[in-house]
């Protein structure tokens, strides 16, 4: 009975062990804060300026996951997060229903996305290099097109979108809920959809992909499209949270939500990925964020960290991934 268990074990940790990877060095994050600073790891006002970050962050996150599955990598992201906040914040000023505008701007992320992807795909590009030149080249737009100046919208907070998307349920951010439901929608679209598992077959080879049937390069541009969709809602909740539009918006997320992939126990060399590891990953970096400071440590240390954690969380999933094969 017990060698029966023994092998359940073994069969689940090596399905799941990138995800409980992932857990274990949240938990392991979140004890050593508590150590450090138990008077004010326990104050709810702490947790709170977390969960309004954590959205944002798995907005970005979860779509990488899917992309660098695939075998690809994006970092124009953070310019389509701005982006897209950018016309949500024209079209409002312009006296676009909001609601409206919000649509306009999940379109332009969805555009810029299959546009990245369709370059990289057709044009034969390097993911890497060309997600780069499309990132300076959209915020160097941002930055002519508004003269480095910010939007802000005013009164955006009476119209009924507002609390909807951003207010406040008992205490409780609401785009936490809305962050909810968009990761449980893509932990089905990538391990129960077909498009999940074409995703993993083309980044684990996409020459046998082809070989049985996948059209390798649609999968690849939905991939960057679902990308650019979850940056465009991350740039306008952010935008609504704030009243403002910033130029510079969302160029301070592109290495923590590349951070968050890694940790989350996505590699770098795709056909593997985790929906609930990318969870827990988003959960390290955001904490970490104020961990550090909570503790009295300086707030330039947070570099350092992250770096020494995503260092760690390679190696362990690379062993892990050794053991697997």
């Amino acid at each position: 009975m017990s060698s029966v268990n023994n092998s359940a074990f073994k069969k689940y940790f090596h399905k799941n062990g990138r995800a409980m990877g992932s857990m274990g060095y949240f938990l392991l994050l979140m004890i050593v804060f508590l150590i450090g600073a138990p008077e004010a790891w326990i104050r709810p006002n702490l947790h709170q300026s977390v969960f309004v970050m954590m959205p944002t962050l798995l907005f970005m996150v979860i779509p990488l996951v899917f992309l660098v599955t695939s075998g690809e990598i994006d970092l124009s992201f953070a310019s389509t997060y701005g982006l897209s906040a950018y016309v949500f914040a024209l079209l409002v000023t312009g006296g676009v229903d909001p609601a409206i505008a919000f649509i306009g701007g999940v379109c332009t992320g969805a555009l810029v996305g299959a546009s990245v992807g369709a370059l990289i795909v057709f044009g034969r590009l390097s993911s890497l290099v060309a997600s780069l030149g499309v990132l300076f080249l959209i915020r160097g737009f941002l930055f002519v097109s508004t003269n480095s100046r910010s939007i802000t919208l005013l009164d955006i907070d009476t119209h009924w979108m507002y609390p909807m998307l951003v207010g406040k349920i008992y205490g409780l951010p609401v785009q936490v809920l809305w962050a909810l439901g968009f990761i449980i929608f893509s932990y089905y679209l990538f391990n129960r959809h077909v498009f999940g598992i074409h995703v993993h077959h083309v980044g684990d080879n996409e020459v046998s992909a082809a070989q049985m049937g996948v059209n390798v390069k649609a999968v690849k541009i939905k991939a960057f499209m679902f990308v650019g969709i979850g940056a465009a809602i991350a740039g306008m909740f952010t935008t609504l949270i704030t009243y403002t539009f910033f130029p510079t918006q969302g160029f301070g997320y592109l290495l923590l939500a590349l951070a968050a992939v890694f940790i989350g126990g996505t590699p770098y060399w795709g056909g593997l990925g985790t929906i609930v590891g990318a969870v827990f990953g988003v959960g390290v970096i955001a904490y970490m964020e104020i961990g550090v400071v909570a503790v009295g440590m300086s707030g330039t240390w947070r570099q350092f960290f992250n770096g020494l954690i995503i260092l760690l969380a390679l190696i362990g999933h690379r062993l892990h991934g050794d053991r697997v094969r």
